[in-house]
């Protein structure tokens, strides 16, 4: 443990992501001291290189296809791409050019100290912060230390990869130019949201994956659906592939496959998994592991003596909306409040691909490994009154998967238009464990997307 002289606080939260700045500002108004140290941008990967510029590429790409499919419904449109109005909307509107400033007053102003560096446990209850001039300074808090470290965008450890100026999600958002031709490594969430934009911007893509299908957590018949639009919108989607080596030069790349087969792009992205920020963060210090790649926590988010973790690397789902949701139960606990404990039966997600995957709870196969008798009922969008009336861009699904022992919805898949709204009614039903015999009876507004629901819950039926 480190001898410098440390100044007494009461919290010091290292890792400023969503979750950690509602907490840090939270416990502020409670009348703690509070420390706050992030070595990156304050409000972490989700406002400047995650959620929120990528959900207004999708956006741009989104009107893009509606304006194409104006010749099935109502005329003629043309239809000439511009990428300026999406780097300009993500660099004046989301990011403030990838400057923090406004969240960092947002802070002070709440009356948190905030260090730009990096922060380091050395010990229960002590941070010890180097600035980027070199200088440290550490802490001693009293209520303890709060650690949201979040991810960083994996390197894979492929044969001349490496020095190659490929793209993760952080330059993709960043570009103000696009390539004639991309290649995706990745086809979860961010891999296949980042290929359809591209590709509906006419950049010639090819999303590739690993595993036997895209979105692999997702249900496979949504997946299936999934895929059959991007072939159709002119992508190439290649399952079940590895890459053997990378090579750069010419201003393109070349990406040799394990069957042999060389592909070429303009660029290269890899969308292929996440790292956790716990390598140098002081965990030993505390006696975890800093080669873990989750750190335990129990219901009310104490990882250890006067040691709270939230967000991503607790491994209860690297979704914003998670560690927002667990930095509320920490702070009840660092602040003596009362409150229920954290509970993810019912953790909700949403791919914002078009269609939208919208998925919670359980799928089928995790609900047959977890020894639970399943009945489980699926629907086509398109069997909806307001899926049929929508027309092109209308595909998609539902699927409920439900515990048939106790005749409650363990699971549900919503894709479609709108899929991650669709999915609320279904967030509810499984958060809330409402029986499945009164979903039945209930009455569905018409001509609505969510009447698909009504649908599958009437295929319910028990399934080897």
């Amino acid at each position: 443990m480190s001898e410098q002289q440390s100044t007494d606080v009461d919290l010091v939260v290292v890792g400023l992501g969503p979750g950690a700045e509602s907490l840090a500002t939270g416990a502020a108004a409670a009348g703690l001291r509070v420390v706050a140290v992030d070595k990156h941008l304050v409000g972490g990967e989700c406002p400047y290189y995650g959620c929120v510029p990528s959900k207004m590429m999708l956006r741009a790409a989104d009107s893009l296809a509606e304006a194409r499919r104006v010749s099935q419904l109502s005329g003629e449109a043309q239809v000439v791409p511009s990428w300026a109005p999406v780097a300009r909307r993500i660099s004046e509107e989301a990011t403030s050019g990838w400057d923090d400033q406004i969240a960092v007053q947002r802070l002070e102003d709440a009356g948190v100290t905030f260090h730009h560096g990096v922060g380091r446990l050395d010990g229960p209850g002590r941070v010890v912060v180097t600035l980027p001039d070199g200088a440290t300074r550490a802490y001693e808090a009293a209520r303890g230390v709060v650690l949201n470290p979040g991810t960083r965008p994996a390197e894979l450890p492929i044969e001349g990869l490496a020095g190659t100026p490929y793209w993760t999600n952080r330059e993709a958002v960043q570009a103000t130019e696009l390539p004639g031709s991309l290649i995706v490594v990745g086809g979860g969430p961010i891999g296949a949201e980042m290929a359809q934009v591209f590709q509906r911007f006419g950049v010639r893509v090819t999303l590739l994956e690993a595993g036997p299908r895209i979105l692999g957590p997702d249900e496979p018949e949504a997946a299936q659906v999934l895929e059959e639009v991007f072939v159709e919108e002119g992508m190439r989607v290649m399952t079940g592939v590895e890459i053997t080596s990378v090579s750069h030069a010419d201003g393109g790349f070349e990406i040799t496959l394990g069957s042999g087969d060389t592909l070429r792009a303009d660029k290269l992205l890899l969308a292929a998994g996440r790292t956790p920020n716990l390598d140098d963060i002081g965990l030993e210090t505390v006696g975890l592991d800093p080669q873990a790649r989750t750190v335990e926590v129990d219901e009310h988010l104490r990882a250890g003596e006067r040691l709270w973790v939230i967000g991503d690397v607790t491994g209860k789902g690297a979704f914003t909306h998670v560690a927002m949701y667990q930095s509320a139960i920490a702070l009840r606990d660092i602040t003596g409040q009362d409150g229920p404990p954290a509970q993810y039966h019912a953790v909700p997600h949403t791919t914002f691909t078009d269609p939208e995957v919208g998925g919670v709870g359980l799928t089928e196969e995790q609900a047959r490994e977890a020894g639970l008798r399943v009945r489980v009922g699926t629907a086509p969008m398109e069997s909806s009154s307001r899926g049929w009336l929508h027309g092109p861009g209308g595909r998609g699904l539902v699927k409920v998967v439900e515990d048939a022992d106790r005749g409650v919805l363990v699971g549900a898949t919503a894709m479609g238009p709108s899929g991650g709204e669709v999915l609320g009614f279904l967030a509810v039903a499984v958060h809330a464990e409402v029986p499945v015999e009164t979903l039945q009876q209930m009455i569905y507004a018409y001509p609505t997307f969510h009447r698909t629901i009504e649908t599958a819950l009437g295929a319910l039926e028990e399934t080897r």
